[in-house]
């Protein structure tokens, strides 16, 4: 499996200049990447072009050689926001994916309640949205997307809206996952710290010309602790090609 992102380019209507210009780039099955920049140099704008939720005004994006033009199922997407179904319990919301896909309701309750402890929910199950933290919806969000078993998981600053303690717990919580389960992962963050504590490679996107301004392999040892002094250069390193860009 590869996602292929060719020479994508997007331009909106009311805008003078590119929102993206001329992005290539290949994410490998299994790979986990980050997408790092400053406000505005079209973060989000790639995952919802790789999502399928907008097109872009020249280029192309292939997965497993098929082009994208629209939404698909072997693509999961993950934004800020939970968007969990308040009328749904915990495990109905980890299901709701899957009774739509019209997988049988005993493969449901097995794979829902398997991502469940692996997010240390399933003493949680019945509860509702209501009943629980930011975090903890969080969680939820992402074990319904893991049990849908795409190709590509795309994480659209997932722990961004939450504070910062619940953020690193879930960043040590999907670095655990992640090394359990190898999903391909495409993960906009604007934390730079996030980026080099989850990647096997950063895409540090420029501002100023909404290009790739540099690739940066994260050649750390997992699990990965923000202290280390290779952890502590990288992030500085990173933090420079932003600035400059």
């Amino acid at each position: 499996m590869s996602l292929v992102i060719n020479k994508l380019s997007k331009k909106y209507a009311d805008g003078e200049e590119d929102t993206l210009h001329k992005i290539s780039l290949t994410v490998e099955k299994g790979e986990f990447l980050c997408i790092v920049g400053a406000s505005g140099c079209g973060k989000s704008t790639l995952l919802n072009l790789v999502a399928g939720l907008e097109q872009p005004t020249s280029g192309e994006i292939l997965l497993d050689g098929e082009k994208i033009s629209g939404p698909g199922a072997e693509r999961v997407v993950m934004f800020q926001e939970h968007g969990l179904y308040p009328w749904l319990s915990v495990i109905d919301n980890v299901k709701f994916g899957m009774k739509l896909a019209g997988i049988a309701s005993n493969i449901q309750e097995e794979k829902a309640m398997h991502y469940l402890e692996m997010v240390h929910l399933q003493d949680y199950k019945d509860y509702m949205p209501h009943q629980i933290s930011g975090g903890m919806k969080q969680r939820t969000a992402l074990a319904r997307s893991l049990t849908m078993d795409a190709k590509v998981l795309l994480m659209d600053e997932p722990f961004s809206a939450l504070d910062k303690q619940t953020s690193n717990r879930l960043r040590e919580e999907l670095q655990k996952i992640w090394m359990e389960t190898h999903k391909t992962i495409l993960f906009i963050t604007h934390s730079v710290e996030e980026a080099v504590y989850l990647a096997d490679r950063v895409v540090a996107l420029s501002a100023s010309t909404r290009e790739i301004a540099e690739i940066i392999p994260i050649n750390l040892k997992r699990p990965r602790h923000v202290y280390d002094t290779e952890f502590t250069e990288l992030r500085h390193r990173i933090l420079d090609i932003i600035k400059e860009g």
